[in-house]
């Protein structure tokens, strides 16, 4: 008997399950919350139910003795019905909750359940804004092209605060509409997203503007850089640490799945994770539970998992580098990141943002571009893309002389100096040590020969200097694309760089190889 009567903004919802003892448990745990509540033990008598009436959340078990719950979930997908969908799997079944969130599900959860996350998504999938269809649609395959008179899908999700994040992802091309129409619609749901693209393609922004976009904007929006955390520190850095775990641990301190409850977690950079730890977020992922670096017990938590990648995360599952698994788990909505080169005519009002960005930072007058410069910005390779871009428009406004006009003054690739032997290095004093490679190249292996550097180590370090110098400028200083370019790692490139006094001129170090700036 219902003891709680229902609330003025009392929510319908549909209890699917087999099982008369759990259909019970879950019944008057949601009365207590002060929702109305039907229930049903098939598939026939759910869609008896669904059409006589509507209900703001379906929960359905996964196998029901007339068939299984996805069923329900298509056909309410197909009829275009606004009801959001929780399944409930076995234990352990990765794979029936990723085909559950791709037919349209707005989570799920795991056998056996716990009231406490039971509760807790109920909340989360009344909260969502009711979008049938739109998760399915997003993962079976990808939106097209709007016309450019179409609604904004800034005008459609997230309030204030996802219309804002929207319009930081700049450009009307048709690859980013495309992107938008995707935000909008993998935002309504807790289905993982994967975001593929280049480094410096606005990765991360993407992210933020899924997570504005959601019921989890309130929330906080934690972002990872996977590659950045040293392999030692990953499990107490993810999952948290209670005090004495390791030397140095003085107090508990709470992981990042933590710090995100209630929100999103951003991993960037998820191909650089270690086999190990990807196991353990694997785990972490499906069950929803974390324990702490030197605790006995798990703990819940309520995140909603972003990741990105600049990698081709299939081939590395083919190379062996990266859990299928988890890829599998993690990939279940895929948005790409269109490189600048796919999106030229977006170019004009990239650096309109840009400047105007760069004079609010700087309290510098806006700087205008000639019509040489922005023949050459068209004209450039950008490999870079938006990274590479900001640090060219950085270097414009810092070469120029009267800080509003048009100076010309922009070198599109930067130039180190190029050690080469020269009319006047040829008249150097003979007892000067030369520093060309070519004099070093040539000369007889003799101590006594001046062709030799004086200080062996400081000629390689300075010769390493030009060549990471090099390659940064040719990235727009973006570190995870030089490294790329050299054959190292993320952590290996910023150490050769702490070691060598290398820093980016117009970045500071609190971007810490942000890869992902507007765009």
């Amino acid at each position: 008997m219902n003891t709680h009567p229902p609330a003025d903004n009392a929510a319908h919802v549909l209890v699917v399950d087999d099982e008369p003892d759990l259909r019970t448990l879950y019944e008057l745990t949601l009365l207590r919350e002060g929702h109305q509540v039907q229930t049903a033990g098939s598939l026939a008598q759910a869609r008896a139910l669904l059409a006589a009436q509507r209900f703001a959340v379906v929960i359905t078990d996964m196998r029901l003795p007339d068939g299984l719950g996805l069923e329900l979930l298509r056909e309410l997908s197909a009829a275009q019905r606004p009801e959001r969908c929780i399944v409930i799997t076995a234990y352990g079944s990765a794979e029936n909750a990723v085909e559950s969130l791709k037919s349209g599900a707005f989570d799920y959860l795991t056998k056996p359940v716990d009231l406490k996350q039971f509760r807790a998504v109920v909340r989360s999938a009344l909260q969502a804004p009711a979008a049938a269809g739109g998760v399915a649609a997003a993962a079976a395959a990808p939106p097209q092209a709007q016309p450019a008179s179409a609604k904004a899908p800034e005008e459609d999700d997230g309030g204030p605060a996802g219309a804002a994040a929207l319009r930081r992802l700049i450009g009307d091309s048709a690859v980013m509409r495309v992107v938008k129409q995707s935000i909008a619609k993998v935002a309504r749901s807790m289905a993982p997203v994967l975001v593929r693209g280049e480094s410096g393609t606005g990765k991360e922004l993407i992210a933020m503007a899924i997570h504005a976009c959601s019921h989890r904007g309130a929330g906080p929006f934690v972002p990872v850089n996977c590659g950045a955390i040293p392999e030692t520190l990953l499990e107490a850095e993810f999952f948290g640490a209670r005090k004495g775990s390791y030397t140095g641990a003085a107090q508990d301190r709470a992981g990042f799945f933590q710090a995100a409850s209630g929100g999103t977690l951003f991993l960037d950079e998820i191909g650089d994770l270690p086999l190990p730890m990807q196991a353990k977020l694997l785990r972490a992922i499906q069950e929803r539970r974390v324990r702490p670096l030197g605790d006995t017990h798990e703990e819940a938590v309520d995140v909603r998992i972003v990741s990105a990648t600049h990698k081709d995360l299939a081939a590395e599952v083919q190379a062996g580098r990266f859990r299928q698994d988890l890829f599998y788990r993690l990939n279940v909505i895929e948005i790409v990141a269109p490189p600048l080169r796919e999106r030229r005519e977006d170019l004009p009002a990239l650096c309109q943002a840009l400047l105007a960005r760069i004079a609010a930072d700087t309290g510098a007058q806006p700087y205008r571009l000639s019509e040489r410069q922005w023949r050459e910005i068209a004209s450039a390779p950008l490999e870079g893309n938006v990274r590479e871009l900001e640090n060219l428009l950085h270097r414009a406004v810092a070469l120029s002389e009267g800080g509003a006009a048009d100076t010309g003054n922009m070198p599109l690739q930067f130039a180190p100096p190029q050690p080469a032997p020269s009319a006047a290095s040829q008249q150097e004093p003979p007892d000067q040590p030369a520093s060309q490679p070519a004099a070093l190249a040539d000369a007889p292996i003799s101590a006594a020969d001046p062709g030799l550097p004086a200080d062996l180590k400081a000629w390689l370090s300075e010769q390493e200097k030009q060549i990471l110098i090099r390659a940064l400028e040719q990235t727009g200083f973006n570190r995870t694309a030089a490294a790329a370019k050299l054959g190292l790692n993320l952590r290996q490139i910023r150490y050769r760089m702490a070691q060598l006094g290398i820093s980016d001129p117009s970045a500071d170090d609190d971007a810490d190889d942000n890869d992902d700036d507007p765009g």
